[in-house]
């Protein structure tokens, strides 16, 4: 499986590609970042961000593409800067039929370090020691995508089992007769 991860941001968007199957050593591809100037007007920022995106595409051509789910900060400018710049990383992908997995920080943190609460300085050096790096990937949006794309490997087959299950049920089980109607 090879996944790009995608740390979204409007400044600096961290982009990093690892290739590998649960249970098995992993490799990294590449990983990176693409950046904006702050001093842009965002929707050309949010141009330069797709067009680093598309490139990222076209050189690994992924066959998932794993995002940070955006969750709620207290500075509402930051949050808008990564929801957008989240939201272009998932058009990308779909627009090329690219199945996207939006994943938390939490879990990203827990799938990597084993715990939901660790710093930045931990998922680094566990992304370093995971992929048999020399040095922690700079910055740290950078390693933050190569996390994003470890925990898309090791929790998809899982997440696919259960997304099977269920919609083996849903096509086992008679769709309820509406409420409220007699005839």
């Amino acid at each position: 499986m090879r996944v790009l991860g995608v740390d979204p941001g409007l400044t600096r968007c961290g982009v990093g590609v690892v290739e590998g199957v649960a249970g098995r050593p992993l490799t990294m591809l590449g990983v990176g970042v693409v950046r904006t100037p702050a001093d842009a007007e965002p929707a050309h920022r949010l141009v330069a961000v797709e067009q680093g995106i598309e490139a990222w595409l076209d050189e690994h051509r992924p066959e998932y593409v794993a995002v940070e789910r955006v969750f709620s900060q207290h500075n509402v400018r930051t949050v808008m800067g990564t929801a957008q710049a989240s939201a272009v990383a998932m058009l990308c992908a779909a627009r090329r039929g690219i199945p996207v997995a939006l994943h938390t920080p939490s879990e990203v943190k827990a799938a990597v370090t084993g715990t939901g609460r660790a710093d930045k300085a931990q998922v680094g050096a566990m992304v370093t020691r995971l992929l048999r790096l020399a040095a922690p990937p700079k910055p740290a949006d950078a390693a933050d995508a190569l996390a994003l794309a470890i925990c898309h490997i090791w929790r998809a087959p899982a997440q696919n089992r259960l997304q099977q299950a269920v919609a083996l049920h849903a096509a086992r089980t008679p769709p309820a007769a509406p409420k409220g109607r007699t005839e």
